[in-house]
């Protein structure tokens, strides 16, 4: 579970979900914006998903790591 900060509306949730399927792309991508949170089911490396979510402009990180 990653949480994301900066995401506002349904574009920034579908901003946040390519980007991270595109660095995850055989993983499942839940994007929750009330909560902020992205969970990422299957194989993916964490610190790409963060770069990606980075890299369009969202903070990110993932609590308990």
């Amino acid at each position: 579970m990653f949480k994301v900060t900066g995401m506002t509306c349904g574009h920034c949730a579908g901003t946040v979900t390519r980007a991270v399927q595109q660095s995850a792309p055989a993983a499942p991508v839940k994007v929750d914006l009330k909560s902020g949170t992205v969970d990422v089911r299957g194989p993916h490396d964490a610190g790409r998903v963060i770069a990606a979510i980075q890299a369009v402009g969202y903070a990110a990180d993932q609590p308990g790591r």
